[in-house]
């Protein structure tokens, strides 16, 4: 009787002990959803505070275009110096020309001429800038590009002194070379055509012919005229005086 009254007390304090191990293992489960439950409120805060954060690292962007400001402010400074070659522009204007209108000028191979006026051409895409001169004697009208002037042996009249030094050689003493008419010709044509007035009167002092002296050819009269006309007008533009008064001044001088 006493054994079969131990045996049953066993399965008593086993059902007792698994009872309070029920409860903890809820427990624990309570305590495991609640934490669960604490880390799911705690995801919203992070993506709340990685949301606030992306507008922030936005800033610098929005930096980009006060940037470019000062490239502007660079590109204004530059005006002022493209405007400075046209400021160059008035230096080509206060060009000095040599020749101005109505002044006379003498031309190698047309004598002594006036300037008409000054005229601005384009020819084959190429402007030009000429002086307009006019011959009374010979009706004619010569346009001479103002860059050619010295190569065309343009020149201006011939000082005082030149003239009177070409006066006195008319005076001086006649040389006339032994050789063909021909090549003589030759050699006073170039020196009529020369525009030196010294030259040209070496020309009207070889071939003058007084009343006593022997005629002349047809051509030698010819070349003598053409070296007394050229000398004459000349004379007569720097003395200010009528080219038969000239013609008649060095005639005199030729005939003393």
């Amino acid at each position: 009787m006493a054994k079969a009254a131990t045996t049953k007390k066993k399965p008593a304090t086993k059902t007792a002990a698994k009872k309070p191990t029920a409860k903890k293992t809820a427990a624990k489960k309570a305590a495991s959803s609640a934490a669960t439950k604490k880390t799911a409120a705690k995801k919203p805060a992070t993506s709340k505070a990685a949301a606030a954060k992306k507008p922030a690292a936005k800033k610098p962007a929005a930096k980009k275009p006060a940037a470019k400001k000062p490239a502007a402010k660079k590109a204004a400074p530059s005006k002022p110096a493209a405007a400075k070659p046209a400021a160059k522009k008035p230096a080509a204007k206060a060009e000095k020309l040599e020749f101005a209108k109505d002044d006379f000028v003498v031309y190698p191979t047309h004598g002594v001429g006036q300037v008409t006026g000054i005229e601005n051409h384009e020819i084959a895409g190429e402007k030009l800038k000429l002086f307009v001169i006019s011959f009374e004697r010979e009706r004619m009208t010569l346009k001479v590009p103002i860059s050619k002037v010295s190569e065309s042996g343009l020149r201006k009249l011939s000082s005082r002194k030149v003239i009177d030094t070409a006066l006195k050689t008319l005076k001086g003493r006649v040389r006339i070379k032994r050789t063909m008419w021909s090549r003589r010709a030759q050699e006073y044509d170039a020196k009529i055509n020369s525009g030196d007035p010294v030259a040209i009167a070496e020309v009207v002092r070889d071939l003058h012919r007084g009343e006593d002296q022997p005629d002349q050819s047809y051509s030698e009269r010819q070349m003598y005229q053409a070296a007394l006309d050229r000398l004459s007008r000349e004379l007569a533009a720097v003395d200010k005086i009528d080219p038969e008064a000239a013609v008649e001044k060095v005639e005199g001088i030729l005939a003393s």
